[in-house]
């Protein structure tokens, strides 16, 4: 089974930026992709972006050109760079991966954009 850990959240200012990460208990190759949703007060939870095993990438329309998604296999880690944040991007962004079993969750983490 696979076990993921987040960090990274916090309180940033309209425009700046945040790095989330998320570490995986198992190797990263044998699972088929990891992504990173959010979820906001009262609204439901969307998919933000997601990385394949091999590398590819997509995301939702309201982060394209800001957002960036990526992975470091020798650390088992899938990140989350976050530039321009706007304050409709302040949600709990959960990590989560897909393997041949299943898939699984990490925790949350909180992210604020607010001045």
């Amino acid at each position: 089974q696979v076990q993921l850990v987040e960090s990274g959240g916090g309180l940033v200012q309209p425009g700046g930026s945040l790095r989330l990460s998320c570490a995986a208990s198992s190797r990263i190759f044998s699972i088929n992709s990891m992504g990173w949703h959010r979820q906001a007060p009262g609204k439901e939870r969307e998919l933000v972006a997601r990385i394949t095993s091999g590398g590819r990438t997509n995301y939702a329309d309201s982060v394209k050109g800001r957002f960036a998604i990526s992975r470091d296999n020798a650390k088992n880690t899938v990140y989350l760079q976050m530039n321009s944040l706007k304050p409709e991007d302040t949600a709990v962004y959960y990590c989560y991966a897909v393997d041949s079993r299943g898939t699984y969750w990490g925790q949350g983490t909180q992210v604020t954009v607010s001045s």
